[in-house]
């Protein structure tokens, strides 16, 4: 039986593995997967959601790997998950992967933090 994104959240918010609580810190980071901010937070979450998109840097250290976690295979594990690597300059590779957002039908409001977390990932070392 599958529940809602908005129950899911209510049941995981306080408590789950991926929480990462600091002191003097109001509000708890997260360390899920295919969460953009790492703020733990019903909007950017990864786990509750159906579609995610994540923006991890490529095994090899040429490029990056967009992760999209699809809605359609939400019971199965397996398939619920494709990766997309993106291995040209890093112009071509932004436009590559706002193509694939908006060709998948990805959330509008996430889009442009998705590009934001993208252009971070590109100018720090890790690359």
């Amino acid at each position: 039986m599958a529940t809602s994104s908005h129950l899911n959240w209510l049941i995981i918010r306080n408590n789950n593995a991926f929480l990462l609580k600091k002191r003097d810190v109001k509000k708890p980071f997260s360390t899920e997967p295919n969460n953009l901010t790492n703020v733990s937070s019903y909007r950017y979450s990864g786990v509750v959601h159906k579609k995610t998109v994540g923006v991890v840097p490529a095994a090899d250290k040429k490029g990056f790997t967009a992760v999209l976690k699809k809605g359609k295979y939400g019971q199965r594990p397996a398939k619920n998950t494709v990766r997309v690597n993106f291995k040209a300059g890093p112009r071509r590779s932004l436009k590559k992967l706002k193509h694939l957002l908006i060709g998948s039908k990805y959330r509008k409001d996430l889009t442009q933090v998705n590009m934001h977390s993208l252009f971070s990932l590109i100018a720090s070392p890790l690359l």
